[in-house]
């Protein structure tokens, strides 16, 4: 911990992409405006873009954050409760130096956090917490009340930027979960520009998210969306994590669609308007990924797992887009930044050019056997990665996240988390049968 002020400010809020914790014990109103202090001092930025999610500490969080900013001199620009994407547009689109989400994204309802941004030229950087965390421990900001905080009302330029992404959909009759997060709103106007008829699922904003978690990958999260494609026969359901920066598709069976097999259909559409180019995907994506975008004409780029990892792999190979296996997608024509309405108008003319059942179309990209990533509590996570690579030295080893090994049948990966005692096992398999083979003999030892 660190002291500031004669008040605390835990270090560990400081993650490796953001800050984030639990509200108020970790990341409290007080911590909020020395970081707003310190973003400013970090960034050098005079005008900053600021937007939040749904989450009930969020308006007492940007208050406070807020303070700090105009304590500097620079001002604010309040652009709303909004999905984060509105906020890469904001910051991509305007003259603002740089910009500030409030959201912990999918985590349970006690957390919050702050993503962080700056604009360089054409360029969207992001500030990591770890880096903003030297700045806070200077303790020598002095304030001094210049600022201003304005309003700025984005949603119909953003709306209107989106449209060059609408091409032709059919009219499709769809099951749409906002989580109760924020995209609902954006939805709803959204929906006045497209050829479907949407049933809505939790489109009122609620930081207590009642119905299940802002995590659509959480066990039961899809069971309501499930139910309702099958009972209206609809053709596909498409869910939205808290801050709507992650996408997921539902088939018309009520099946979740795996989120690489969706990057899949969406780099297929983007390498066919741009032939030859770079697709960023995450090392624990099925190796079918780069398996069809060579097949396609495109060029893999294999990244460590994170956005910021799979963002930047684009952006160092002028790629059209990456994802990865929490439903994060990005884009170029983006800003090289993730959209969940982008991917969500994408799927659309694909399913409609297509012409046949989502089961049917993702069918042909799913011809390897994964499992889910399965958690193993360990405190001597080195020590077991190093017993890892000697007990498989006979297969084709790579360190790029974790130690991956590749067999000619099957593969793994083993990384560690950043932030808790665990690692973390993918496997992935020719067949079901080793499949269930290799995860017993792997969760075996790891244990």
């Amino acid at each position: 911990m660190l002291y500031v002020s004669c008040f605390m400010i835990k270090s560990s809020i400081f993650k490796s992409y953001d800050v984030r914790g639990v509200y108020p014990s970790d990341l409290n109103d007080e911590a909020a405006f020395e970081i707003g202090k310190a973003y400013v001092s970090y960034s050098k930025a005079k005008k900053v873009a600021v937007c939040y999610d749904a989450r009930l500490s969020s308006p007492s969080l940007y208050e406070n954050l807020a303070k700090g900013i105009t304590s500097q001199g620079s001002d604010v620009y309040f652009i709303g409760q909004l999905p984060t994407e509105c906020l890469y547009f904001a910051v991509g689109n305007y003259d603002f130096d740089g910009g500030i989400m409030i959201t912990a994204s999918h985590n349970p309802k006690e957390y919050n956090g702050l993503k962080m941004m700056v604009r360089d030229k054409d360029d969207i950087v992001w500030i990591r917490g770890k880096d903003l965390l030297s700045e806070v421990e200077k303790q020598n900001l002095e304030k001094d009340e210049k600022g201003t905080v304005y309003e700025k009302d984005i949603l119909s330029d953003y709306l209107q930027y989106m449209q060059s992404f609408n091409g032709r959909i059919k009219p499709f009759n769809i099951a749409v979960d906002a989580s109760n997060g924020v995209m609902g709103k954006v939805m709803r106007l959204m929906e006045k520009n497209l050829p479907v008829k949407i049933s809505e699922l939790n489109f009122e904003p609620d930081g207590n998210f009642p119905n299940h978690s802002p995590n659509p990958l959480e066990p039961g999260s899809s069971d309501v969306i499930s139910r309702l494609i099958k009972e209206k026969s609809l053709d596909l359901g498409i869910m939205f994590d808290g801050d709507a920066d992650r996408v997921f598709l539902v088939d018309e069976q009520g099946l979740l669609v795996s989120a690489d097999t969706v990057l899949l259909l969406l780099a297929k559409h983007f390498l066919e308007q741009n032939p030859g180019s770079a697709v960023a995907y995450n090392a624990i994506c099925s190796k079918a990924v780069p398996e069809f975008i060579t097949k396609w004409g495109g060029k893999p780029i294999r990244t460590a797992v994170g956005f910021v990892n799979v963002r930047e792999g684009l952006i160092k190979n002028n790629g059209v887009m990456g994802g990865e296996l929490s439903a994060h997608y990005c884009f170029r024509d983006y800003f090289y930044t993730d959209s969940g309405m982008i991917a969500f108008l994408t799927l659309l003319q694909i399913i409609s050019k297509e012409n046949r059942k989502v089961s049917e179309i993702v069918k042909e990209l799913s011809i390897y056997f994964k499992s889910a990533e399965l958690n193993f509590e360990i405190e001597n996570k080195e020590e077991v990665l190093d017993k890892l690579k000697e007990k498989y030295a006979d297969g084709k080893q790579d360190f790029l996240d974790g130690v991956t090994v590749e067999y000619k049948d099957w593969w793994f990966n083993v990384r560690p988390s950043n932030t808790e005692p665990l690692l973390r096992l993918t496997i992935e398999a020719n067949t079901e049968e080793l499949l269930n083979e290799k995860k017993k003999e792997l969760s075996d030892f790891i244990q």
